[in-house]
Formats: C-alpha cells, sequence, structure tokens
C-alpha cells in the first residue's frame, strides 16, 4: 500500500463499507427480513459472551475488533470451527458461528465458485522465471527492461482477456509472474494461480483477510514459495507448485496492528511492514488514543519464526494529558509504514518510509525514510522530512484530536534505490507533500529535493515512482478534495512527471487529461507507473490505463477500463478507477488491475492481460 493513501481515511472507507461486490446488495438491504435481524442479534451476542472479553480487553495482543471487521465471514467462521479459536467456540452451533462472522464483518457468508471451465491444470517447466515484488525487484525501481512493447508497438495493445475477482470492488495486489502463471491475492483474501495464456484458474488458496500488497515469490534450489501478508498481519508461505500452505504466522502484537504493504523476502528473511487502525479508531471519543508505533518484522522464510522486530517510535505510550472529554490523551504513537520495504544487498540495508504520528509529543522517526541494518533491524540512518505532523482521523475538532494539527504528509511508496547513469547511488523516495528527495544511502543526506505538486493527504507522490537510472518517472495525485490547504499560492498538478535522476530537474510535465462529464471520475495519477523499456505505462482515477512515451511525455496509447467486460471465468466483471500498484509487463502482454471503490472513485474487480498485435 504501497500505501499512504490517507491510507488514514482509506481503512475508515473500507469499514464504511464502500467494498461491497458489484451488482451485489449491500449487507444491510440482505439483512433486513426479521430471519436476518434475528441473526445479527445472535451474532452480537455470541460476540458478546464468547469473543469480546479477550478482543476488546485494554491491552490485549489479540486483534481487537476494527481488525477482525477486516476479515472474510468464511475465514472467521474456519477459525472458530477448525481454526485456532476452536477450544474457544466448541460450544458453538455453525449457525452461531456464522451469524457471529456476519456481525463482525457487517458483510454476508458466501463463496463464489468459479465454473469448471474456468479451471486448468497446473503445471511448470523445469526451468522457472520468476519477477515479483511491488516494484518489480529487490531495489525497488519499476523497470522493466527485457519486455517485448515498446513505444513502437505499444499503440496496439488490445484485451486479450479478463479475469473477474468474486464479490470484489477494489483491486490492488500486484502479480507475481512465475513463467506461464500470475500469483495475485484478493479484496477478500483469495490468492490465484491464473495462466497467463488464457486467464483460468491453475489453483486457489484462501487467507483470512483482503491481501493488499504485491505477492512475492521467491525460488531457493528446488523450492519454489510466494510469500504475503494479509491486512489483518498473517504473513503466508505457499508452496507455488502446488497452492498449498507451508506456514503462516502472525506478524502483529498489537490489538490493532495492520498490514498494507508488500513483504519483501531476503537473504532467508521475510520482511513485513506493519501499520496500526488506531488513525481510524481515533473518530470513536471513548477511545484510548493512541498507544501503538509503526513496525517492521523480520520472519524467518523456512519457517516463520521472528527474527527481530523494529519499533519506528522508540518509546512508548504513556499518559500525556487529558482529553476534553476528561478522557486521558495517550502518545507518543503512530508513525506507520504503510508501504513496502526496499533492499540495498550491497549495504545490507532495508529501506523503509514512515508516516505521521496520531497523537504528541511528534517524534523524530514520523513521515520518515529509515535505513535498517538487516541482520538486526536496528536503525543505521533517518532522514525525516516533515517535522511535527500530528494527525489521525478524529481531525478536525474531535477528541482525540492532536491540539497541533498535522497536515499528514506520510511516505506512502516504498523508496527506490538507483544508481543514476552518471555514477553514484541514489535513494528516491516520494512524498504526500508533493516533493521528491534525493539521499545518499550511506548516510541518509539530501542530494536534491523536488517539488512536483500541490500535495496532500491524498497525495502528492502517492503510491510510487519508476526509474531507468536516467530519468524518475512520478505519478502526481493531487486529489481534488484532498489537497494541502496551507500555501494557496501552489497550484495542484496531477499528471505524470519526468525528472533527470541526477539533479532533480523536471524534464516534463503530461497532466492528467480532463474527464468531460464521466459519473465518479477524478482527474488524477495516484497509482504506482511502470517503466517498460522506453515507454511509461500509468494508471489514472479515471479508469485509463495509458502509455507515455518516456523521453517526451507523449500519451501514445490510451484505453478506458470502465466497461462491463465478458471473463474467461465467468463471473460478472467491470472495471473502475486505477490505483495502487503499477502494471504488470512481461514479454508482449501487459497486466492491469482496474477498480477501487474508495474516495468516491469508481468500483471495479477485473485484471485485464492486454497483448501486442502481432499483425
Amino acid at each position: 500500500m504501497q500505501r499512504s493513501y490517507s491510507r488514514h481515511l482509506l481503512c475508515i472507507a473500507f469499514f464504511l463499507l464502500s467494498h461491497f461486490a458489484i451488482g451485489q446488495q449491500s449487507p444491510t438491504a440482505l439483512l433486513t427480513d426479521k430471519s436476518a435481524v434475528a441473526a445479527k442479534a445472535m451474532g452480537e451476542a455470541v460476540y458478546a459472551a464468547t469473543c469480546q472479553w479477550c478482543h476488546d480487553a485494554p491491552g490485549a495482543a489479540a486483534p481487537g475488533l476494527l481488525v477482525l471487521s477486516a476479515m472474510t465471514p468464511r475465514s472467521i467462521f474456519a477459525t472458530l470451527k477448525t481454526g485456532k479459536m476452536q477450544s474457544q467456540a466448541a460450544t458453538l452451533s455453525d449457525e452461531q458461528r456464522r451469524a457471529v462472522a456476519e456481525w463482525i464483518t457487517k458483510r454476508p457468508y458466501q463463496e463464489t465458485r468459479l465454473p469448471t471451465d474456468a479451471l486448468v491444470p497446473f503445471s511448470l517447466p523445469k526451468k522457472v522465471a520468476v519477477a515479483s515484488g511491488w516494484g518489480g525487484n529487490l531495489e525497488g525501481t519499476g523497470f522493466v527492461r527485457q519486455a517485448g512493447i515498446t513505444k513502437d508497438n505499444a499503440g496496439s495493445l488490445k484485451v486479450k482477456w479478463v479475469f473477474a475477482f468474486p464479490e470484489s470492488s477494489q483491486i490492488r495486489s500486484k502479480p507475481a509472474v512465475v513463467s506461464d502463471w500470475l500469483i495475485v491475492g484478493s479484496q477478500f483474501g483469495d490468492v490465484f494461480a491464473i495462466q497467463k495464456e488464457t486467464g483460468k484458474v491453475g489453483w486457489q488458496f484462501v487467507a483470512d483477510a483482503a491481501i493488499r500488497g504485491a505477492i512475492f515469490v521467491e525460488q531457493r534450489g528446488s523450492a519454489l514459495r510466494a510469500y504475503f501478508a494479509d491486512q489483518v498481519t498473517n504473513v503466508y508461505a505457499l508452496d507455488v507448485r502446488t497452492g498449498s500452505l507451508l506456514w503462516k504466522k502472525r506478524a502483529g502484537i498489537q490489538a490493532q496492528s495492520a498490514n498494507t504493504g508488500s513483504v519483501v523476502v531476503y537473504d532467508n528473511v521475510v520482511i513485513v511492514p506493519l501499520t496500526s487502525r488506531e488513525v481510524s479508531l481515533s473518530r470513536d471519543p471513548k477511545y484510548p488514543c493512541c498507544t501503538s508505533s509503526g513496525e517492521v518484522v523480520a520472519l524467518s522464510a523456512t519457517n516463520g519464526d521472528i527474527r527481530w522486530r523494529h519499533r519506528v517510535v522508540p518509546e512508548e505510550a504513556t499518559e500525556q494529558g487529558k482529553k476534553s472529554n476528561g478522557q486521558p490523551f495517550y502518545g507518543p504513537s503512530g508513525a506507520p509504514v504503510w508501504s513496502s520495504p526496499t533492499i540495498d544487498a550491497r549495504r545490507g540495508l532495508v529501506y523503509i518510509g514512515t508516516g505521521e504520528n496520531y497523537t504528541y509529543p511528534a517524534t523524530a522517526t514520523s513521515d520518515a525514510i529509515q535505513a535498517l541494518d538487516i541482520r538486526t533491524g536496528k536503525v543505521v540512518w533517518s532522514f525525516q522530512a516533515t517535522h511535527q505532523d500530528t494527525w489521525n482521523l478524529a481531525c478536525p475538532g474531535g477528541p482525540n484530536c492532536p491540539e497541533k494539527v498535522g497536515p499528514d504528509l506520510d511516505f506512502g511508496m516504498a523508496p527506490i534505490l538507483v544508481r543514476n547513469t552518471k555514477g553514484g547511488d541514489m535513494l528516491l523516495a516520494g512524498q504526500k507533500s508533493g516533493v521528491i528527495h534525493a539521499l545518499n544511502p550511506d548516510t541518509g543526506t539530501l542530494i536534491w529535493q523536488t517539488r512536483v505538486g500541490k500535495g496532500g493527504m491524498y497525495g502528492g507522490i502517492h503510491w510510487g515512482m519508476a526509474t531507468d537510472g536516467q530519468y524518475l518517472y512520478a505519478a502526481n495525485s493531487d486529489h481534488p478534495g484532498f489537497i494541502d490547504p496551507r500555501d494557496p499560492a501552489t497550484k495542484p498538478r496531477p499528471g505524470l512527471f519526468a525528472l533527470d535522476v541526477a539533479t532533480g530537474k523536471i524534464v516534463w510535465h503530461t497532466p492528467a487529461p480532463p474527464c468531460g462529464e464521466v459519473k465518479g471520475c477524478l482527474v488524477a495519477n495516484s497509482a504506482a507507473p511502470t517503466l517498460v523499456r522506453d515507454v511509461v505505462f500509468a494508471g489514472g482515477l479515471d479508469g485509463h490505463i495509458r502509455g507515455y512515451r518516456a523521453d517526451d511525455g507523449a500519451i501514445i496509447w490510451d484505453f478506458d477500463t470502465v466497461r462491463e467486460f465478458t471473463t474467461l471465468n465467468g463471473l460478472p466483471g467491470k472495471g473502475g478507477a486505477i490505483d495502487g500498484p503499477g502494471p504488470v509487463a512481461d514479454g508482449n502482454r501487459l497486466y492491469v488491475n482496474s477498480g477501487y471503490a474508495f474516495f468516491g472513485a469508481m468500483p471495479g474487480n477485473v485484471l485485464i492481460a492486454f497483448e501486442v498485435d502481432k499483425r
């Protein structure tokens, strides 16, 4: 995630049920008859009698109700019937388990089964080719050098097939490429192995909650494993050849721990970024806000054992005063890690970006880029871009809102490690302030700094950038309604930018095209771009995926995904706003997620495979 998004507001949007299936009734509409009302009352009663004493207890390590609500009804049901809560739920009937699962998630229990003709046997060649992770490599560059798409043939890209994700309205997991297959997660925890040629499913795995980041695949000897985290911080290792679970471990130890970013695997260690739901819980005036900290956790790739844990806010929170309603106010807190870690193999470092403090006192680790020792998790250096940024969803005016309200200018994207074409390594990081920072990876000192947009809670630079070492390509959101209200002289500039990596000077800027009268269309480039040889592919909140000439920014291909599609897996499919990860390029194909039902953006539920016209 990879996520700043006012990832804070995104949390609330998610839990206010903006994520319901396309063409489906909402749970509110579904649960209106007498039997549904009775089931709701039963679920609430079961939770109060069986679950609440642990999950809502002050200081409990068990996930809180808000975190549980991100899970799927079927995963909660399975946990109660056959999983780790089996003993606690031993006296419950299946009807009671189903009722409490629906009450917690505010969604009906259902399982969509793919038709038989959407399935195909899974097999791999002896020699396996892998490309995975948020930026496509450990350095996070977003650059695909070997693809068969160029500025000369990009204009011929046409739809080859479309896959519809069941019951979904936002698609934000980035697929991994494993030879003839894509491995991709979904909004409700399904992981699919999709055949690149046909769009059919070779195997399906069901996780406990939404998968928001990229799937990371590692080949070590004969072992081929897929790693990912779900929203409630479970980390999974799957056998890619079978889709079976090898191990699962919850990385978060705080009750409200959550995950929005992607994991990365290096030297037999899985690096996991963690955030917290407290930024959303702060809206409740009675909530004891706030005590959590952003974290990075390292697990053994072999068995999931924890190697080390880095807490972004070093000190534990203590009572700092009284809120306007007379209740205690705690701090310091926050500084979540929304995005994906970046690996520097030569220096033995992990780079992360952090978000704002939830409460005062502000710390020197919020809105920062940090370098950690990959062996120990110890901080090697820390660069803070914005000071005194204290903010949560109680702002403005709620009892849990800090007295000095900050602008909420996270680092939501994964830092990029690159050697520029004029020599020397740089660490490049775009911020929601609309400012791009180039840092010395050895020391964290600033090399150059360039403003490309006005910035605000919804970007600035939101999900990412891409680079080949000569130019840096940055998608700037400047989402209307969420821009920084300070400095009225600076105007919003949504669109795509190219900068000289060595100097930070802007080379070109292509503004986001206007929407016209399209309902729900937003003029903003928030999704991460992908650089494919000499073409930059970037999706827009207007639902268009566009190809830009890398040298001058001219748009050479434009496809509007906001339409209904006939899908090869037989489910209803519709495109919408494009946000989150950049598209995946492989050979002469481009794979694009479409659909993002947040902040008034257009919902959708499809993965679209484009292919260069060979005629």
